[in-house]
């Protein structure tokens, strides 16, 4: 496991707001499967309104039936199923052989129909979790979806604190967009507050491996709850630039990380403002990580900022990575913003988004060859995106992004650690 911390620059000005950068990088530990593994608490919530019928709710219902497949004994389920009523399938119950067979019975018996109440279906489906709480395990609803919440609870705003209110009871939440009609905002704002994944699935096909994926992950968790905690000196704003959950408490900043698997990466971008102070006063912050159960033992890592005269902070030098990281975000961010405005015809708007990120990273890029390249990847998408898009196209560019934001990789799932020269 590895807790690395860096930052773009060192010196700050007295005179200015100066905003500085932090990386943190985090490699969770390996898996240690002679211990075994800690038992899930699943709810699996599908929405069966009408236009999942088709290939779209059977194949959704096959992944599911795989998914219950993978539990043992220790583990368990529940099914929910929704339109503009909600279905409890399944109570929750331990994956025993007869539940898992009587699972794959009541499944089979389920159509399309009706609209879709996307909330109540979801908080059915917590509840569900919430009722047999593991105290050692891994605690999730797994909502899958190809509409918009149309019935009940409707406000992206409500659902997303209810997401994350049910993360600090130790229930989280990932969520599954099937074709072009769901809200991707919804559903990544509901994952992101939930401490859990949000998954665009293209194509009906595909539904069986993105929650095959995202079982197999929660069935590989090494370290739950793992969070990040930033304390710094009185004045010092701290921002995290990601989309994971984050709590301010006095000086003390916490960002949620959520449950890593086996020797998952993770990255946060941190971005950090200084107040007015007096040339070579000196300012910090203290960085550590910590999970539920011990699994990161590394020690506190502290960083400095010295206030300096404009020449010295003009020609310090810069931590080309940090800046690299940044950049991503600035870009993935802006990329989120401009498919909203396009899907709203603000196609003007959606141009000068675009634009004014890459204005904002040409000013730092200098000869950095990754920069140049992530530069010149987004002046291309100016007009793109200041043209009507194809819906697909819009939900692409919307989820490429938000994996970037949260350290995934491009089909959602978990980044793994490259093996080294001592790995195999």
């Amino acid at each position: 496991m590895t807790f690395n911390v860096r930052t773009d620059r060192r010196l700050i000005r007295p005179t200015h707001r100066s905003h500085r950068f932090i990386l943190v990088e985090v490699t969770a530990p390996a898996s240690r499967r002679e211990h075994g593994r800690p038992p899930v608490n699943l709810a699996f919530v599908i929405d069966r309104s009408g236009s999942m019928s088709g290939d779209k709710l059977r194949l959704a219902k096959q992944a599911v039936q795989e998914a219950i497949a993978r539990l043992h004994t220790d583990d368990r389920f529940a099914v929910v199923v929704y339109d503009d009523q909600i279905d409890l399938v399944v109570p929750t119950t331990r994956a025993t052989p007869e539940a898992r067979r009587e699972a794959l019975d009541q499944l089979a018996r389920i159509d399309a129909r009706g609209s879709t109440n996307l909330g109540g279906g979801w908080l059915h489906g917590c509840e569900q979790v919430a009722l047999a709480l593991s105290e050692e395990g891994v605690n999730r609803c797994l909502l899958l979806t190809d509409g918009l919440a149309n019935v009940g609870i409707v406000d992206h705003g409500e659902l997303a604190r209810h997401a994350s209110e049910l993360r600090m009871r130790g229930v989280s939440t990932s969520t599954f967009g099937v074709g072009d009609d769901f809200d991707e905002v919804l559903l990544q704002g509901m994952a992101s507050a939930g401490g859990g994944h949000f998954y665009y699935i293209a194509s009906a096909a595909t539904i069986r491996d993105h929650i095959t994926s995202e079982v197999g992950e929660t069935l590989d968790v090494v370290a739950r709850g793992v969070t990040l905690e930033v304390v710094t000196a009185d004045g010092v704003q701290v921002e995290a630039l990601s989309t994971q959950p984050t709590r301010q408490r006095g000086d003390r900043t916490e960002i949620t990380l959520g449950d890593l698997t086996s020797e998952e990466q993770v990255s946060v971008v941190l971005r950090l403002e200084f107040p007015y102070g007096q040339l070579g006063d000196r300012l910090g912050a203290v960085l550590s990580i910590g999970d539920r159960d011990g699994a990161f033992r590394e020690d506190s890592v502290k960083l400095a900022w010295e206030y300096a005269v404009d020449r010295e902070n003009d020609a310090q030098e810069r931590d080309r990575a940090v800046d690299r990281a940044v950049a991503a975000i600035f870009v993935a961010r802006a990329r989120q913003e401009a498919v909203g405005r396009n899907r709203r015809g603000e196609f003007d708007g959606a141009r000068h988004v675009v634009k004014a990120t890459a204005r904002r990273i040409r000013g730092y890029a200098g000869r950095d060859q990754e920069l140049r390249r992530i530069l010149a990847e987004l002046e291309n998408e100016v007009e793109v995106m200041a043209a009507p898009m194809m819906e697909m196209e819009r939900k692409q560019a919307y989820y490429e992004s938000a994996n970037v934001l949260r350290s995934r990789a491009f089909d959602g799932s978990a980044v793994k650690a490259r093996p080294g020269p001592d790995r195999q």
